[in-house]
């Protein structure tokens, strides 16, 4: 099935040319038909398929028909969870719209909000937000939502994980009831399955894959190491099999920068990404490891939404992923458009816990594996607590040899008592002295 036959119209069509784009995805050949039918869809797609096409372009087919918007209000909303996949999606909206006269903007926190506003002045035919920078805007009356026609959710589920479920909410409570709704994740979770009934009862479910499943085309290995040799692992890993690129996910922040400064002297050039820089530092970060400036990006799960990256070869979970599904969107930053792509996960001794959680939900078991020269010696961290209950050796029983701690306590006791009695007597008799002394 071609573009065409899916009912795209030539200035589209043209633009996929430019992009080399001769073929529809799986979750494109679903999606297209059904949004420019006009229903309304929930859709499981993992990142990588061509989700964001599946949308973007039948939604500017069907604004080409509409007058423009005006006066801050605003065609199609787009909500997504990081401000790294709202640019990306509004990326999406001028690519494939480059030849029609639609108008898109991006708006999320992190940056200046008086450019913002006047972005929306005018009106827009697709807007893309983040559900915070959204409300903020609404409420100083930038942006009028009570004409929204199509209403899109993008990564749906991690929303959902960073508590954006109020926020979704109170943005849907001020768009109209009528619009149409398109709501795309990952994963059909019980929560997402929620949120879906209240956009309505009569959503066409698909799936461009088995949902809660990875791209087949990425190979995963585990690694077996102590916590305090993953960095060492990672330079070694570098060098040893010469990778050219890696974008590495961390925890925490601070674990970002600490991973990044011991590549760094390691002669690897990395850089970061995390919700502690500003929006232009997260930029630059980005475009020096898109035009491979740097080999390596270090970024937290939140900073990492929203980057697409062409023939990315290598995703390292430096720590392993909390949530299962948080492992399913970091390894679908490789593998992407049917390449070929590897995840690599370092797991220390008290990280096994999540490997276990990972394969149930992917219903399959990932290669595990020890590096020469990394086997692990750690053992697990409530190892020595658990010999403490036991009664084996505690620094709390520590004393010399036949020494009865509680007799002592017992004589100890006593002794107070009893030199309480005698300070009391002698305190009385000095009393009566001191009275004495003091009629002479």
């Amino acid at each position: 099935m071609s573009f065409k036959e899916l009912g795209l119209s030539d200035p589209i069509l043209r633009s996929l040319r430019d992009l080399n784009h001769s073929e529809p995805s799986e979750i494109q050949k679903q999606a297209i038909p059904i949004v420019l039918a006009g229903k309304n869809l929930m859709a499981a797609a993992q990142t990588g398929t061509g989700k964001t096409g599946s949308f973007v372009m039948p939604i500017i087919e069907l604004l080409q028909e509409e007058p423009k918007p005006y006066n801050k209000h605003v065609h199609a909303l787009v909500l997504t969870p990081t401000r790294e996949l709202a640019a990306q999606v509004r990326e999406s909206v001028y690519t494939y719209g480059k030849f029609t006269s639609t108008t898109s903007a991006a708006i999320f926190g992190g940056a200046k909000i008086f450019p913002q506003k006047s972005k929306l002045k005018k009106g827009l035919d697709v807007l893309v937000a983040t559900p915070g920078r959204l409300l903020d805007l609404h409420n100083q009356k930038s942006v009028k939502l009570n004409r929204v026609k199509i209403l899109v959710l993008d990564e749906a589920d991690h929303m959902l994980d960073m508590g954006f479920i109020h926020d979704i909410k109170k943005i849907i409570a001020l768009t109209p009831p009528d619009r149409q709704n398109l709501l795309f994740s990952a994963t059909f979770s019980t929560e997402i399955k929620k949120l879906a009934q209240t956009l309505g009862s009569d959503l066409v479910e698909i799936a461009a894959q088995s949902p809660n499943t990875t791209v087949s085309a990425i190979k995963q290995v585990v690694y077996h190491v102590d916590k305090g040799q993953k960095s060492n692992l990672l330079s070694h890993l570098m060098h040893a099999e010469q990778w050219h690129q890696a974008l590495v996910f961390s925890r925490t922040k601070h674990g970002c920068e600490k991973i990044a400064k011991q590549l760094n002297a390691a002669d690897i050039q990395t850089t970061t990404i995390h919700g502690d820089k500003t929006q232009g530092a997260r930029m630059k970060a980005l475009r020096e490891f898109k035009e491979k400036d740097v080999r390596v990006l270090v970024a937290t799960d939140v900073a990492a939404r929203g980057i697409d990256i062409s023939n990315l070869p290598y995703v390292v979970n430096f720590d392993m992923p909390t949530y299962p599904n948080d492992y399913i969107h970091r390894i679908g930053r490789t593998g992407r458009a049917g390449k070929e792509g590897t995840a690599v996960s370092f797991m220390s001794i008290d990280e096994k816990k999540f490997l276990r959680g990972i394969e149930d939900l992917l219903k399959s078991k990932i290669e595990q594996k020890t590096e020469e020269g990394f086997k692990p010696t750690a053992k697990p961290s409530n190892e020595s607590k658990t010999r403490n209950f036991k009664g084996k050796k505690s620094s709390f029983s520590k004393g010399k040899p036949g020494k009865k701690i509680k007799v002592k306590f017992s004589k100890t006791s006593n002794e107070m008592k009893s030199k309480k009695s005698k300070n009391k007597k002698k305190g009385s008799k000095a009393k009566t002295r001191w009275k004495k002394s003091g009629k002479t």
